[in-house]
């Protein structure tokens, strides 16, 4: 890790731009590998994460990990995954306004320094935040964005798929399509057993 993501990271964990830093264990920076072409961006910390200190390790980590292997990536290698907002709302609702314009410059100096190629957006509250409030997941998950100058694609969050697990089947078909961008865009050879096209 650089010493200028270093700095960025002190900084975020001292963050009081706003109130949930008063409510929070842990401000949650994101993990995954600082040089990543893939940014995964989810809404905000749960009840696990900000008891833990890291991003998606509840029941909504354990499925995206799980769909990540199956796409053949990793956090260590191919992702970093952070959030719309680094310190949890009480009881897991989405974030006020003033709390995603208090905490969003902090997400786009990550995308910055990661610069990755591709950016996956985790659910309404990340598509709209990012590409504008008039988005719609149902209508657009699985589609290509452009977004901070960036390919992106919405896809369902997995809270969604824990919930209806009737969206599964379309979340694949999306994720899918962001393995054969990445194979187009960064490694032609990127092996997936599930994905052979």
């Amino acid at each position: 890790m650089s010493a200028s993501f270093d700095r960025l990271k002190a900084e975020i964990l001292n963050c009081h731009r706003c109130t949930l830093s008063k409510t929070r264990n842990h401000v949650i920076f994101g993990e995954g590998n600082p040089n990543a072409e893939i940014f995964i961006i989810g809404e905000g910390p749960g009840k696990v994460e900000d008891l833990k200190g890291r991003p998606f390790v509840g029941p909504s980590g354990q499925l995206l990990d799980k769909i990540l292997a199956a796409c053949g990536f990793s956090r260590e290698k191919h992702v970093f995954i952070s959030n719309i907002v680094k310190c949890r709302p009480p009881n897991n609702r989405i974030p006020a306004i003033e709390e995603t314009q208090a905490c969003l410059p902090w997400l786009y100096e990550q995308l910055e320094m990661v610069d990755p190629k591709i950016i996956v957006l985790l659910g309404a509250t990340a598509l709209k935040n990012m590409a504008g409030n008039h988005h719609r997941i149902t209508r657009e998950h699985g589609q290509w964005l452009t977004v901070r100058n960036r390919l992106a694609m919405p896809v369902y969050h997995p809270s969604a798929l824990l919930r209806d697990p009737r969206l599964k089947r379309p979340t694949w078909e999306d994720y899918k399509n962001i393995v054969r961008k990445y194979r187009q865009m960064v490694d032609r050879d990127h092996f997936s057993s599930f994905i052979r096209e």
